[in-house]
């Protein structure tokens, strides 16, 4: 398998699973059913995006057992989102990094761990196994980083938290004396920034995915399998727990409670502590359900006024001879 293409064959067997057409076929690539060609195989999610299958020109599908009648030959699965991620390792596999120490670079000489250039290391930092450190990345004095933790180029961790005091003439920082503590399997997307704690750890923990540009501030705690995606901010002290789902540009209030498994939908403002697996929208962010109904009535509201005004004058000409 390799060089300039694989068979259709040859990625099913990879894929442990099988073919509908031509199992000679060869596709170099990856690619969306709008952008696809003869040579390129697309992905079918499900029969929502069969329409779009049937107007693509690409050369083989990789689909769900339950898409059926498409215009080329198909590799089946049950999951193929799961199989997009083995199909796209197969033609893209991971980069192998180069051994070794850079002679510009001050790294001890049993670390075990990716640097890329220009990537920052601070005092009594750890950084587990198998850890990949992009190139920009800062990990400041005494910050944890567990085993296969994936950090993108510009992220800041254990940057000192946000923390003042008025002193009746000026703001005086308050010493943040915490750290940061990052656990296995986590990725931190560009950008983004985790804030060390005043007192105590800001600390994520396993498996938790956060996309580019976000802010996680002073001691927050960030439950297991949680997903965040960008321009996001955490303010301090927060606790959100397992599982949840955070959109784009949710902001969420300092000392706020997301319960598990809880999803806020982008652009939302928490100013209240959210149950678990409830679903929150609007700023102020509240119940998606009641949401909904303000959204509805939100554009119906230049009609009632006009129904309401018409109303009125109907009362007063009732009332004139009273």
């Amino acid at each position: 398998m390799g060089g300039a293409g694989f068979t259709l064959g040859q990625l099913a067997a990879a894929l442990k699973t099988t073919v509908d057409g031509d199992v000679t076929r060869v596709v170099t690539g990856v690619a969306s059913l709008e952008a696809a060609g003869p040579e390129h195989i697309a992905f079918v999610a499900d029969g929502r995006y069969r329409r779009a299958a049937l107007a693509s020109r690409a050369g083989a599908f990789l689909a769900a057992d339950d898409v059926h009648d498409l215009p080329a030959p198909v590799i089946r699965c049950r999951e193929p989102r799961l199989m997009l991620i083995e199909l796209l390792n197969l033609f893209h596999p991971p980069a192998s990094s180069i051994p070794g120490i850079s002679t510009a670079a001050r790294v001890a000489a049993d670390a075990r761990v990716h640097l890329h250039p220009f990537a920052y290391v601070g005092p009594g930092a750890e950084i587990g196994e198998d850890s990949v450190l992009h190139p920009h990345v800062v990990v400041r004095d005494g910050v944890r980083v567990g085993r296969r933790v994936i950090i993108h180029a510009g992220a800041v961790l254990g940057a000192d938290g946000f923390g003042y005091t008025w002193d009746g003439s000026a703001h005086r920082k308050i010493p943040q004396v915490g750290t940061v503590v990052i656990e296995d399997d986590v990725e931190i997307g560009a950008n983004t920034t985790i804030d060390r704690g005043t007192l105590g750890p800001t600390v994520v923990r396993r498996g938790v995915k956060i996309d580019n540009l976000v802010m996680v501030a002073h001691n927050v705690e960030i439950g297991e399998d949680t997903v965040i995606a960008a321009q996001t901010g955490i303010s301090g002290s927060c606790r959100i727990g397992r599982g949840v789902l955070l959109a784009g540009q949710v902001g969420i209030g300092d000392h706020i409670t997301i319960g598990d498994g809880a999803v806020v939908n982008a652009k939302s403002g928490v100013v209240s502590d959210v149950p678990a697996d409830g679903k929150f929208a609007g700023t102020y962010a509240r119940p998606v359900t009641e949401y909904h109904r303000i959204w509805a009535a939100e554009a119906r509201l230049p009609e009632v006024l006009r129904r309401l005004r018409a109303l009125e004058r109907r009362l007063e000409e009732l009332t004139k001879g009273e």
